[in-house]
């Protein structure tokens, strides 16, 4: 062969895919996805009608909200509920009812934060038998301690007061347990590092033991909110008088006084769930951590 032959280029031949279902990179929508989608939108609807008929009964007339036909969607909406609502001490119960889980929320969960920690982390005398009377507690109705606490808060002169429903709320047991289970995954290499660098008790929890157990303390502080706020019976015993009702006294209040006037109970029932939406939203992202953080280790 010639030296100047210059070499056949080479020519690669590739296959070309063969058509069909061969590519499994494409989802492929199932039966059961379909189905929990179509279940998913009907349990939606379910929960958020009752809501919805709230809402829109609060803007009916009489012959509205008491029409034998009933209207989905008022078609003239009137302001005559919110205004006979407010003609009471409507916004004093709400924020009476606010005040209330705010408080309630902020003292439980530090008080809870501290304490379990103190048992997940302390070596102290004792520590099992008071967490086991913690998870003793948890197992008590309510109705149970009811006189001995009714008595307590008359004997400290704050019945007929919100810091009687205050104070009973803050050694919630179910929040200590719940903080020591979070605060069982701090690593204990990081607390002797702070011991070794100098830091006090104090410094440590605020430093390095609350960051970690932030997801957990935004998800007691929606549980915290929303057992205040629904704990009717608490509420029923110790307020009286009516300048220190919460709005579900105060909507129950209404429906005694004007067992007809639905509209009138439908504003109240709206008016009193916009703090409690507002609340969940705000702490949505640090529930659903609070809830996910336990199941997944390492």
């Amino acid at each position: 062969m010639s030296e100047n032959m210059k070499a056949a280029p080479q020519v690669h031949h590739f296959k070309k895919p063969k058509s069909g279902n061969q590519d499994h990179s494409v989802h492929q929508i199932t039966p059961f996805q379909i189905g929990s989608v179509i279940m998913l939108i009907i349990l939606a609807f379910l929960f958020t009608f009752p809501l919805y008929w709230i809402i829109t009964g609060s803007f009916k007339g009489p012959q509205a909200v008491n029409a034998r036909i009933p209207v989905w969607f008022p078609t003239e909406p009137v302001m005559l509920n919110y205004t006979k609502l407010f003609e009471k001490p409507a916004w004093l119960w709400l924020f009476n009812t606010v005040f209330m889980c705010v408080m309630s929320m902020i003292f439980t969960c530090i008080a809870a934060a501290m304490g379990g920690y103190a048992l997940a982390k302390k070596k102290f005398t004792g520590r099992t038998v008071i967490f086991s009377i913690f998870v003793c507690a948890m197992a008590l109705p309510k109705q149970v301690i009811l006189i001995p606490l009714l008595k307590e808060m008359a004997f400290l002169n704050l019945h007929n007061t919100l810091w009687a429903v205050i104070l009973p709320t803050v050694g919630w047991p179910f929040g200590v347990f719940l903080m020591k289970q979070f605060s069982e995954n701090i690593p204990g290499e990081l607390l002797e590092a702070a011991k070794i660098d100098g830091a006090g008790e104090a410094r440590t929890f605020t430093q390095i033991v609350f960051p970690m157990i932030k997801p957990g303390v935004g998800a007691l502080a929606i549980f915290t909110f929303i057992t205040a706020w629904n704990d009717y019976f608490l509420q029923l015993i110790m307020l009286n008088d009516t300048n220190v009702l919460t709005i579900s006294l105060g909507i129950a209040k209404l429906q005694s006084e004007l067992s007809t006037d639905y509209g009138l109970i439908m504003a109240g029932a709206s008016l009193g769930s916009v703090p409690i939406i507002i609340i969940f939203l705000m702490f949505q992202k640090f529930f659903t951590r609070g809830i996910t953080m336990g199941a997944v280790k390492g």
